[in-house]
């Protein structure tokens, strides 16, 4: 079965280093939380608020072992008025026998706001 997979966190910094720091803590939390090995992922698609532009959050998955060859993408949000800033989104489709209820969502900081019904969350605050 193929299964979606979300996760979002926010930054304070629009800069290469926090944007790659946050993204990975972000996939690494989803990785664990699922249990996920990298040849059962289809794609990962990375979506950024406008003001996120200082670095491809995509390119974070690179410096997980054994995720070299997952197929990833950018792209930008819509911007909504008085949506969440600084945000980075992921959506990881992947292949699993979990059922669609026992996906595990991870969303870190600012990002807890988007989705708390769904989500296993964890700030710094």
């Amino acid at each position: 079965m193929v299964r979606g997979i979300r996760g979002a966190t926010t930054i304070l910094n629009n800069n290469k280093e926090e944007i790659t720091v946050a993204t990975e803590k972000l996939l690494r939390a989803m990785i664990q939380a699922n249990s996920i090995n990298a040849s059962d992922v289809a794609q990962i698609l990375f979506s950024v608020t406008e003001d996120v532009d200082a670095s491809f959050p995509a390119a974070a998955a690179r410096l997980i072992e054994g995720w070299a060859y997952v197929p990833v993408m950018c792209m930008r949000e819509i911007p909504v008025p008085g949506s969440l800033p600084m945000c980075i989104r992921v959506m990881m489709t992947v292949n699993t026998t979990a059922k669609q209820e026992e996906i595990v969502h991870i969303y870190h900081e600012g990002a807890i706001s988007l989705r708390p019904d769904l989500s296993h969350t964890t700030s710094n605050g």
